[in-house]
């Protein structure tokens, strides 16, 4: 009995032993899984900072980037807000602009358009070629480089000539005739023709004025520009003898410049003489011009299966030059449908789908999912997602979407 007393008794020293061992053990694991907790709970609540231009810039506390020196801003990749903040400063130069659905047209219809590739061209009714109306040698050349911007009047060179002293000298033998003679009908006719010869040649109405009050002829002849122009092509040097006829210099007014566009047969169908077309100059987008249709070439170019549409545009301060591309926007029909009409830029569209960016506070701004229709070169229909009254932002919504994909680590659309 007093063996059996002994061994329940070893048995119940066991079993404590292996409590207080699974107890220490249990606390230990409470001690550590809570120290985990709340250093997972910390490193949640840490708030981090990156730089807008770098990336790869992450700390812990607010300052500069060191690589540009910007303001870093904090990186919110665990914040389940949906909308994005930026300041006025970055959003003016970021140059993020809105605009409130029903207001400044954003309700027009969308139009079929057809787009035809163009170029600017000079217009051949604003070029002049100068040439020599006597022969001679040119003593002073006033211009002696293209690309020179010419006024009408404007004295072009000096021209040395026997012929035109001959010709001076004929007209004071008319005046000298005409005095002796008065009233003589002959006479008169005979100094008219001498005059007109030397206007023909190229002297001016003060030039022979002068000459018949001083009475000597002078075999130099200056010429003036007949029109303004830019010099485009100068065939002559100084000291270079030229015959009557020969070419001085090419001008070329570039006021109007001629639109030629390129157009499918298929296409013409919706061109006619006279028609208005609205023209845009690469890198002028927002200038667009309208051109009237002047001429349409009956026959196909050489080689291809495309003809040809012209027009002209105005040029204030000829600053287009020939040669720019340009796009024809040719109406095909009116494709009325309804929805809110936006600018192309913005709704952005990626893999994820289309939305866009609306203003929801001073300085905040949240992405919305879309459904768009259709859509031509310069405004795209939206059929779902916005409503009247919705702030939109029309510039800067691709900013939007980097800084939100940059700070939040994710996709606006999630």
């Amino acid at each position: 009995m007093e063996k059996i007393a002994r061994s329940s008794s070893m048995q119940m020293i066991k079993i404590k032993y292996i409590g207080l061992i699974f107890g220490f053990f249990a606390l230990i694991m409470g001690c550590t899984t809570d120290q985990k907790s709340s250093q997972k709970a910390a490193e949640q609540q840490q708030q981090t900072y990156t730089c807008p231009m770098h990336p790869q810039v992450i700390k812990h506390e607010m300052g500069t980037c060191p690589i540009c020196a910007m303001d870093l801003v904090p990186f919110e990749k665990n914040s389940d807000n949906k909308s994005i903040k930026l300041d006025a400063q970055r959003q003016l130069l970021a140059n993020i602009s809105t605009a409130k659905i029903g207001e400044g047209g954003s309700l027009a219809d969308i139009a079929n358009e057809s787009v035809l590739n163009g170029r600017l061209v000079l217009d051949p009714q604003q070029s002049n070629y100068i040439s020599a109306k006597v022969a001679g040698r040119i003593e002073e050349l006033f211009v002696r480089e293209t690309g020179v911007i010419i006024s009408k009047g404007q004295p072009l060179y000096r021209l040395y000539s026997e012929q035109l002293a001959t010709l001076q000298q004929e007209y004071l033998m008319a005046l000298a005739q005409q005095k002796q003679f008065a009233g003589d009908k002959l006479e008169q006719q005979l100094v008219a023709s001498a005059k007109q010869k030397l206007l023909l040649y190229g002297q001016t109405e003060s030039q022979l004025k002068q000459l018949s009050k001083t009475q000597q002829k002078n075999p130099l002849v200056t010429v003036f520009a007949n029109q303004s122009g830019t010099v485009a092509e100068l065939s002559v040097t100084q000291g270079q003898y030229v015959a009557e006829g020969s070419p001085i210099m090419r001008l070329e007014g570039y006021q109007r410049l001629w639109v030629e566009a390129d157009a499918y047969p298929k296409e013409l169908e919706n061109i006619k003489p006279n028609q208005q077309l609205k023209v845009v100059v690469s890198g002028w987008e927002n200038e667009p011009q309208l051109m009237k249709v002047e001429f349409i070439n009956p026959s196909l170019q050489t080689g291809t299966q495309l003809t040809q549409i012209r027009g002209s545009i105005a040029n204030p301060n000829a600053k287009w030059q020939p040669g720019l591309q340009v796009k024809v926007m040719l109406l095909t029909g009116n494709a009325k449908q309804a929805g809110i009409n936006l600018p192309l830029d913005a709704v952005i569209q990626d893999g994820k789908g289309k939305h866009v960016w609306l203003k929801t506070g001073k300085d905040s701004f949240e992405p919305v999912p879309v459904v768009t229709g259709k859509a031509n070169a310069n405004n795209i229909n939206i059929t779902s997602g916005i409503a009247t009254g919705d702030e939109v932002v029309v510039t800067g919504a691709y900013l939007l979407y980097s800084e939100y994909v940059l700070k939040r680590g994710k996709h606006p659309l999630g």
